[in-house]
């Protein structure tokens, strides 16, 4: 009966959240196009699955995906699964943490592949470039952005360093891709980097840090728990241009040298 009313309960929360944005189109609509909705039997149908989608969605990240993050940092930073036939291990040292970053980077992959906000730009980026940007090229190269990030986000975690140290070196050297990159690529590059923090990524992400935060010596949640999801927006933005520029060059490399014509005299 729990599971029960706590779908009740999100299914009222859900159809609260969705009613402003049905009146925000229904007024523009109605009042200020003042013209009949097209397909409106279609659009109704459409909406429920988006109201029953996001319901389930919701109960899901509950009752199994934030558990899931936390379970998993909990077992990969017990004591007992660190130490292994040591007798004794430094729990503050961060090189026995091998198999988080390895669990962080796996779950980054995996998650922002599975991405409906990342699919939907890549798909739209092929179909307007006519098939010069590849859709599962460009999904594999922001995912790799994003396994990287979330990797050395968990080991800022486990170490204590200072957020605004990576996010600035970050942040400094996309500035400076973005004076070399291909021009057309630029506005892509920025906005793979936030689309990646959407309905899959950010709830296993967020799981992840907070309960690696907790599981670590000296760590606290509220500090050290936040901070994933930064990491997971700046890198595909530096590994999409680094492979744009990566692209160019062999382009570059492989386009046969231009001979001046000199004029006959």
């Amino acid at each position: 009966m729990n599971v029960f009313f706590d779908f009740l309960k999100t299914l009222l929360l859900t159809g609260r959240d969705l009613l402003p944005i049905i009146m925000l189109f229904g007024f523009f609509q109605l009042v200020v196009i003042q013209a009949p909705v097209a397909n409106l039997r279609r659009i109704i149908v459409g909406s429920f699955y988006v109201f029953i989608g996001l319901t389930l969605f919701l109960t899901g990240l509950e009752d199994a995906l934030f558990p899931l993050g936390k379970i998993m940092a909990d077992q990969l930073t017990d004591p007992l699964f660190l130490k292994g036939a040591a007798a004794n291990v430094d729990l503050a040292d961060w090189k026995i943490y091998g198999w988080m970053y390895c669990f962080a980077a796996t779950i980054g992959f995996a998650t922002t592949v599975a991405e409906p906000s990342l699919i939907a730009v890549a798909h739209k980026a092929q179909e307007v470039s006519g098939g010069s940007i590849s859709q599962w090229g460009l999904r594999i190269t922001v995912a790799i952005g994003v396994s990287f990030g979330i990797s050395l986000g968990t080991f800022r975690i486990i170490t204590g360093t200072p957020l605004y140290l990576y996010i600035m070196a970050g942040y400094l050297i996309v500035i400076v891709q973005t004076f070399f990159a291909p021009k057309s690529i630029i506005p892509l590059a920025y906005d793979s980097g936030g689309v990646t923090t959407s309905t899959v990524t950010v709830p296993i992400v967020a799981a992840l840090g907070l309960g690696l935060s907790a599981s670590v010596p000296g760590r606290n949640p509220a500090i050290d728990g936040f901070g994933l999801i930064a990491f997971a927006s700046l890198f595909p933005i530096i590994s999409v241009l680094t492979y744009a520029q990566f692209a160019q060059w062999i382009a570059t490399r492989k386009s046969p040298p231009i001979k001046e014509k000199k004029d006959a005299v």
